[in-house]
């Protein structure tokens, strides 16, 4: 299931889909790669892949239990590592995992990788609910 809420601009421009229901715990992001998601030499540029993962990171860290729906949040911080580059004509795809905070900052960790399972990039961050009670 996609997002039900209203649909990110960015969401609109880049062309990914977000899926909240595997029941994990973990939201998903994917995008498959075209020629206008790439830089100069003919990979995914980083700013793309930046946006997945943050994107996956952040709807796992608003992750309503029991339900394929995620609160709003806000990145405090996101490091990333480049691993290998993403190739056009590729379906990539960021996973969050959280692991750790209390009630309203989330650890969480990410990946992206390809349909090959090849691991592209990996990110740690940092979420602040948006939500009143937290």
């Amino acid at each position: 299931m996609s997002r039900p809420e209203g649909e990110a601009g960015s969401r609109r421009l880049i062309g990914y889909n977000v899926d909240l229901s595997g029941g994990d715990g973990r939201a998903r992001c994917w995008l498959d790669v075209a020629e206008a998601h790439a830089n100069r030499r003919g990979i995914l540029h980083g700013g793309i892949a930046t946006t997945l993962l943050d994107t996956a990171m952040g709807s796992t860290a608003g992750l309503v239990p029991g339900e394929a729906r995620s609160t709003p949040v806000s990145t405090v911080s996101l490091t990333i590592q480049f691993l290998a580059p993403g190739r056009v004509g590729t379906r990539l795809t960021a996973t969050g995992n959280v692991t750790g905070g209390g009630r309203s900052l989330k650890f969480v960790e990410g990946e992206l990788r390809d349909e090959e399972g090849t691991l592209i990039a990996s990110a740690t961050g940092v979420f602040k609910s948006m939500t009143r009670d937290a």
